[in-house]
């Protein structure tokens, strides 16, 4: 047995001995897979992405058998770069999203051409490079044994066929423990990719990100996988849904004939108007308002206070796609840039069978996110930009700042009523757009200003009168230059509605605001905002009774965002305007305003929340949630909203697959282009005329 030891100790000194490169991609590879996971999902030292990260770093580092051993540094140090790439995006790209990247996003980058301050400044910090020390930790090496002349030593001694086979069956060997640990939730959500958290839990980061390649390949396929299964799975559901509206309530046919203004409110939040960690408040400082008429209008119209964004990597767009159509961004790149040519039933096409003009509006380039291409695709009759509609008189941030882009855009309004009896519009607002710095910028050389610091009294030692004093509090903040962008854009909606008004165009119209997601802030940045002591001008210990601990659970509840209805017929009607505190999500949004306009489309997937007591939100991460219950599927953990309601046994079992459904079937109609293909042939006589080839 001695002997044995001894020589299994030769045998693997000897191998660690003239495999050193090898060795060290292999552990500098899995270490920063380890950083990846500790810094996102917090599975640093979880055992199965550990060993399948191992399998494929030691599968991958094989092949350099097949070369002679001096060329080897630069095989190692090409993948170094690639493994260094995905363990970089993706940390960056979760720390920022709660996600992780797709290839398929590759599509999505040009859309970066006007946001380079945005990325710079809130999303690259040193701590992001860390990843690049495998680099360096490879090439050092290289250059030691290469001064000791070692790869000539290893070429004399190895037998690079015998030692890639043993390589590959070490490599079979680990794949099989791992293989043995998965189950079939595990298999299911690796095929389908959507749930990508949940993923990198269980597969590891460089599984995951090959697994995305090859998901986002055959999307590019999708009539040689999965097509026959997805349109059943639709022909069942559909099945199950009524031809005609099911819901009859007092706001059914509310507003049918009314023109209908809708505005895309960039990147505003809930807490501007109602905190629940503040007692239902609205934000103020110095007992100024952040969002004075936002916060009218809430009172005045119908307010969901418990409304989510379900957007997922294409954000503004992915909000869009979802109000217009109630279907969930696609888990694999964006609708606008990958799906834009699909047929959905979308609010404006409704709109225009009811005989109406639609149209859009943004003081953005119109090639921003596709918009030349898609609006007209989702039914507008014509999109205004600011290279065709708009002239740059004032600039904040990414553009033309919101008021001049909404005194403009009255102007075209108005020609639109005068040739139309009926008009659908929608404005895109730009200003408050991350990463409201140039607020800063625009107070300085306008003298607007809106000041998030703390003022106080105190009493003058040398005078003994009082005088003013203040703390920073908000101000010189990423959250406090937020706030103050926020202040301007509630400031250009007032004066929107101010001058529709005195041009006589509100007499008739319905007025919806959406905030089309959170405004992309760290935790941290709240922390400071909820957890300031206003008499020390600190942060209050976490020992503090009246510390808030915003954990993961609490920071996603606190990113929703606004959704109104209002109109002069029902502002301050008791029997209408109303506060609507039921969980709901952008994929409500259609159905609930079809039902007031006396419209109906059967592919929606969410549900009119005006006949709804109970709803879930589902989002394209597989989280969902209920005023019970924040669910979170990739950690399989929840937190109660509700602690005391009761929750039955099959509570989270129940919804897991309601999500599951929702996801799937939203996804396959938007790869697939189920409405199309089989919502309009469910005999499949289109199948027939088109062709296999054309799927």
């Amino acid at each position: 047995m001695v002997e044995t030891f001894q020589k299994i100790y030769k045998r693997g000194k000897k191998y660690v001995a003239t495999n050193i490169l090898f060795l060290t991609f292999i552990i500098t590879s899995v270490i920063n897979g380890m950083i990846v996971h500790g810094v996102t999902v917090d599975t640093a030292f979880y055992i199965k992405p550990l060993i399948a990260n191992l399998v494929v770093v030691i599968l991958i580092g094989s092949f350099a058998y097949f070369m002679k051993p001096k060329h080897r540094y630069i095989y190692f140090f090409i993948v170094s770069i690639i493994l260094t790439a995905i363990c970089m995006i993706n940390a960056i790209y979760y720390k920022n999203y709660l996600s992780f990247a797709s290839i398929s996003l590759l599509t999505t980058l040009s859309e970066l051409g006007g946001y380079t301050d945005a990325v710079f400044e809130n999303i690259l910090q040193w701590k992001d490079f860390i990843y690049l020390w495998q680099l360096f930790a490879i090439t050092f090496v290289h250059l030691q044994l290469n001064k000791k002349g070692y790869y000539e030593k290893v070429q004399k001694e190895e037998q690079p066929k015998i030692r890639f086979l043993n390589t590959i069956v070490v490599t079979l060997i680990l794949l099989g423990l791992f293989i043995s640990m998965l189950t079939s939730t595990d298999i299911s959500r690796l095929e389908k990719q959507w749930n990508r958290e949940y993923v990198v839990m269980e597969f590891g980061i460089y599984v995951y990100q090959f697994n995305d390649v090859v998901t986002c390949a055959r999307t590019k396929l999708n009539s040689m996988f999965g097509y026959d299964e997805a349109a059943k799975a639709f022909r069942e559901y559909y099945a199950e849904v009524p031809e005609e509206s099911p819901n009859k309530n007092k706001y059914t046919n509310l507003f049918k004939g009314k023109n209908v203004l809708v505005i895309h409110a960039e990147s505003i939040q809930n807490f501007l108007i109602s905190d629940d960690f503040r007692d239902g408040k609205p934000a103020s400082f110095n007992g100024i308002e952040v969002t004075p008429n936002l916060n009218r209008l809430a009172s005045e119209g119908i307010y969901f206070s418990n409304f989510y964004s379900q957007e997922s990597a294409g954000t503004s767009s992915d909000t869009e796609f979802t109000f217009n159509t109630s279907l969930l961004p696609s888990s694999s790149g964006t609708v606008f840039m990958n799906y834009f040519d699909r047929e959905y039933v979308t609010l404006p096409k409704m709109f225009k069978e009811q005989g109406y003009y639609t149209f859009s509006m943004h003081a953005n380039k119109g090639s921003a996110w596709n918009r030349t291409v898609v609006h007209p695709n989702l039914g507008y009759d014509k999109f205004y930009y600011y290279t065709d509609a708009y002239t740059i008189d004032e600039e904040i941030g990414l553009g033309l700042s919101d008021k001049s882009f909404f005194r403009q855009s009255v102007d075209h309004i108005k020609e639109i009523d005068a040739e139309h009896e009926n008009w659908y519009g929608l404005l895109i607002m730009l200003t408050n757009h991350t990463p409201f710095s140039d607020i800063e910028r625009y107070s300085e050389e306008t003298g607007w200003t809106y000041e998030v610091d703390y003022k106080y009294t105190e009493i003058d030692e040398e005078t003994g009168e009082e005088v003013e004093a203040s703390y920073d509090y908000l101000e010189g903040t990423k959250l406090g230059n937020y706030i103050k962008s926020a202040r301007y854009a509630d400031e250009s909606i007032g004066e929107l509605l101010e001058k529709m008004d005195a041009e006589g165009l509100l007499e008739d119209t319905v007025v919806i605001i959406y905030g089309d997601h959170d405004a992309k802030l760290r935790s941290s940045e709240f922390n400071r905002y909820y957890n300031y002591d206003f008499e020390t001008g600190e942060i209050k210990d976490k020992d503090d009774e009246s510390y808030i601990q915003l954990d993961d659970y609490t920071y996603e509840i606190n990113r929703s965002v606004p959704f109104i209805i209002w109109s002069k017929d029902i502002a301050n009607n008791k029997k209408y305007a109303t506060e609507i505190t039921t969980v709901t999500g952008m994929i409500d949004a259609q159905p609930t305003i079809a039902n007031m306009f006396g419209m109906y489309n059967k592919y929606a997937l969410g549900h009119d929340m005006m006949s709804t007591d109970e709803n879930v939100v589902v989002f394209p991460s597989g989280n969902w949630m209920t005023n019970k219950m924040y669910y979170n599927s990739a950690k399989e953990a929840y937190k109660l909203l509700d602690i005391e309601a009761e929750i039955p046994v099959d509570y989270i079992t129940t919804y897991s697959l309601y999500a599951d459904e929702i996801n799937t079937i939203s996804n396959s109609i938007i790869t697939f282009d189920l409405i199309k293909k089989v919502g309009e042939n469910p005999d499949n006589e289109l199948l027939e005329e088109i062709g296999d080839s054309e799927l």
